[in-house]
């Protein structure tokens, strides 16, 4: 079966939150333990300016979620993001213009047995196909030699860095941050 690529309402979105955590939580290896409060997060998240959700559905199976919103000074990962380029380089005319302008892919993620199949690659397109922004950012851990899937695709679609071995709160793994330039013409 083929799989659809879909724009999900906020209202679609928020019932079909519980699937899309528990994806995300297989896809990240994440402790099940987090799932509630993941469920609560993500539910609040289309409350914010330009929520764009896309799920990769299989028959009757959701096999992958990817969501994204406007930046936005008061969300907590734009003080990440500020405190990032403050710790490599300073805050530079370009940075400055990411900062004005930029489309947050909050979330990509896809079932673990159906990586490998263009389905990121799909929904990363069809998430920033209208997305209304200068720029669309990104995070994700850092890998060795950015051997994996997740690395591929962004670079794939001319992401670039704005940030390395970036350190969250909370968190061990070093991040990497990646911008690319919107409109998207792939």
């Amino acid at each position: 079966m083929t799989v659809e690529i879909r724009r999900l309402t906020a209202g679609e979105y928020s019932l079909l939150v519980p699937t899309l955590v528990d994806i995300y939580i297989a896809a990240m290896e994440y402790n099940p333990a987090i799932r509630d409060q993941r469920i609560r997060v993500w539910r609040g998240e289309v409350a914010w300016p330009g929520f764009t959700a896309i799920a990769a559905v299989d028959g009757d199976d959701v096999v992958g979620v990817a969501y994204g919103f406007l930046g936005s000074r008061d969300r907590w990962w734009d003080r990440q993001l500020v405190r990032s380029m403050e710790e490599s380089g300073g805050i530079t005319h370009e940075r400055q213009q990411i900062l004005d302008s930029y489309f947050e892919v909050a979330e990509i993620h896809v079932a673990p047995g159906q990586q490998g199949r263009g389905i990121g690659a799909a929904m990363l397109a069809e998430l920033l196909r209208q997305a209304p922004a200068a720029w669309a950012l990104l995070s994700t851990p850092e890998v060795k030699d950015e051997a994996n899937h997740a690395f591929s695709l962004y670079r794939r679609f001319g992401f670039v860095d704005v940030a390395r071995r970036f350190l969250y709160p909370g968190d061990q793994r070093p991040f990497a941050i990646l911008g690319r330039p919107l409109p998207l013409e792939l």
